[in-house]
């Protein structure tokens, strides 16, 4: 029971566009840290580096990485195969996870991730993810990506962070569609990793403990039902 009550969720995190896992862990870092005391957050580079100037240049030191390209429109991707393939990699052989978290280009490709899981495309032999954390995401444009994603409500507990001032403002309202009863959180900011306030942090919290409580109530159930398991063969042997 102890292992059950010790054990965390694991989270995989995609930075955005030309910055790295270690930018997003610091982005992250503003946040309360009780927020994500229940969980293991694992922050990856993206798979391309940087083919342009990033806007992070002389902020945080390099280097900076790409999930893939796209043109100005959003509707034509360049090594959007390739990136999917090595994060499905990396999922199983890092995983399992229990949930994806993302800013701006790693929120929209991991929601991807997660409509593609959810209609038997990739990650068939992994476990359902459970939480979603969209901070300035996005839909894919091109109909046959929407087609296959977000075919039905991705039924994946999900909190939206969604900036007024946000050039995505309306493209994250329209990535929340997506999901089933997702939770958004507005706030004043822009394109950011936001600063949250009282409210935005206990709601966030009281999102995060929910979802814990679950995942802790479950493995319990799990790990009692094993352990039966063992005592009724071991009662079967000595018969």
């Amino acid at each position: 029971m102890g292992d059950v009550e010790g054990k965390k969720m694991k989270i995989l995190c995609l930075h955005g566009f030309r910055t790295s896992g270690k930018f997003l862990k610091k982005q992250i870092s503003k946040w309360d840290s009780s927020i994500f005391a229940h969980f293991d957050m694992d922050f990856p580079d993206g798979i391309h580096p940087a083919g342009g100037k990033s806007d992070i240049e002389g902020i945080f030191p390099g280097p900076y990485f790409e999930w893939f390209q796209f043109n100005k429109d959003f509707t034509e991707y360049t090594n959007l195969e390739e990136c999917i393939n090595y994060l499905c990699e990396y999922i199983t052989s890092k995983g399992p996870f229990d949930g994806l978290l993302g800013f701006s280009q790693g929120a929209t490709i991991a929601a991807l991730l997660l409509g593609y899981q959810a209609q038997g495309k990739i990650l068939k032999d992994q476990p359902k993810m459970k939480l979603y954390v969209s901070i300035s995401g996005s839909k894919f444009r091109e109909p046959s990506i929407c087609e296959v994603a977000y075919k039905e409500p991705i039924k994946v507990k999900s909190i939206h962070f969604i900036g007024e001032k946000d050039w995505l403002k309306l493209p994250s309202e329209e990535l929340a569609t997506a999901f089933e009863n997702p939770l958004i959180i507005s706030h004043p900011q822009g394109h950011t990793v936001p600063r949250l306030d009282e409210d935005a942090v206990q709601k966030l919290k009281n999102w995060t403990e929910e979802i814990f409580l679950l995942f802790q109530s479950k493995s319990t159930t799990t790990s009692e039902d094993a352990e039966l398991g063992e005592t009724k063969n071991e009662q079967e042997f000595k018969n």
